[in-house]
């Protein structure tokens, strides 16, 4: 690596932290729009000249247009990303209240974990979001019981199978995108992966699966909810007809 492109473990840190609030794009993108952007080195000064605009511009030329509103990238993302090259690595988006649980508190619950880049949204990539958010799910309620973060993944052995250990406990996790192999460690992990790649409020989401558990769940959902092999037969039944 010649002497332009070698960074420091700081400016290293701050990349690797924004990379990962921007779905789909991973490090070696972030560096080429930094460096497009900046020029070389980088260091920390410069990057604290990066702004919201420079970013959204320097990711759409690389896709080829004119900017980067056809990127699944909000806004918020966008600002959190900047907010971490420019050094407050303890930035933390507005996240939603845990609120206290115990089992048993919420009779034929199941638990659901959402990727979450920032608040209390669906946005983030299996392998890239920095955040799940745990929800036990109920007919008649929805309680935020945990917010797990996903930190130690990249330094782990195995960062898809860190990240489904994480959230073994949930029976289903929504993300916006994950990938075959992960998904085979999620299975695995006894955990229902759904993929919403549109996203949305988490709150929403986890509305229409209150809906589905209330009517004729499909049956990976019925067996979840432990409903008897034969009484999920005739949700099938019920369905196809």
């Amino acid at each position: 690596m010649s002497g332009a492109n070698v960074i420091s473990r700081d400016v290293a840190l701050r990349i690797g932290l924004a990379a990962r609030v921007l779905p789909g794009v991973g490090v070696p993108r972030l560096l080429d729009v930094l460096r497009e952007k900046l020029g070389a080195p980088l260091t920390i000064e410069s990057l604290q000249k990066m702004t919201v605009t420079d970013l959204k511009t320097g990711l759409g030329s690389l896709d080829g247009e004119e900017d980067a509103e056809e990127m699944n990238i909000s806004m918020e993302e966008f600002k959190l990303a900047v907010r971490y090259l420019w050094g407050e690595e303890d930035v933390v988006p507005d996240l939603p209240a845990v609120l206290p649980y115990e089992e048993g508190d919420m009779p034929g619950s199941i638990r659901v974990a959402i990727a979450s880049n920032t608040a209390d949204d669906l946005n983030g990539h299996f392998g890239s979001c920095p955040r799940f958010l745990v929800y036990q799910v109920s007919g008649d309620e929805i309680r935020l019981v945990a917010i797990r973060s996903t930190a130690g993944a990249d330094e782990s052995e195995d960062r898809n199978a860190f990240r489904a250990n994480l959230i073994a406990d949930c029976h289903v996790m929504y993300v916006q995108s994950i990938g075959g192999p992960a998904a085979a460690k999620v299975v695995r992990a006894g955990i229902y992966p759904l993929k919403i790649p549109e996203g949305g409020k988490a709150l929403e989401i986890l509305e229409q699966l209150q809906g589905v558990m209330a009517g004729s769940p499909p049956p990976w959902l019925a067996k979840i909810l432990g409903v008897p092999a034969e009484q999920r037969t005739k949700y099938k039944a019920e369905a196809a007809g």
